[in-house]
């Protein structure tokens, strides 16, 4: 499933990777809204069902969006901002 913006489509462009992949995002973004918006479809497996999950619950009480970051180490990617350059592993 890909995230459709239906406002503020107008905020400024940023680039970061998913997997050595590009992702377009816009500044303001969280991690998980760019990578969805930008077409990543899911972020890790289900930790009891180990189906693909895309997030949850998007405000950091369920375990469906840790991805690692450069620099940043495992976050969650619902409640980290989306910065210009950020390279992105799914776990």
């Amino acid at each position: 499933m890909r995230l459709k913006r239906l406002r503020d489509a107008g905020r400024a462009p940023i680039a970061l990777t998913l997997d050595g992949a590009p992702v377009s995002a816009q500044d303001g973004d969280t991690l998980l809204t760019a990578l969805l918006a930008g077409g990543a479809g899911h972020l890790s497996p289900n930790l009891f069902a180990q189906e693909p999950r895309a997030g949850f619950c998007h405000m950091g009480a369920c375990q469906d969006c840790w991805v690692a970051v450069d620099g940043l180490g495992r976050v969650r990617a619902c409640a980290t901002p989306a910065a210009d350059g950020m390279v992105v592993r799914r776990l």
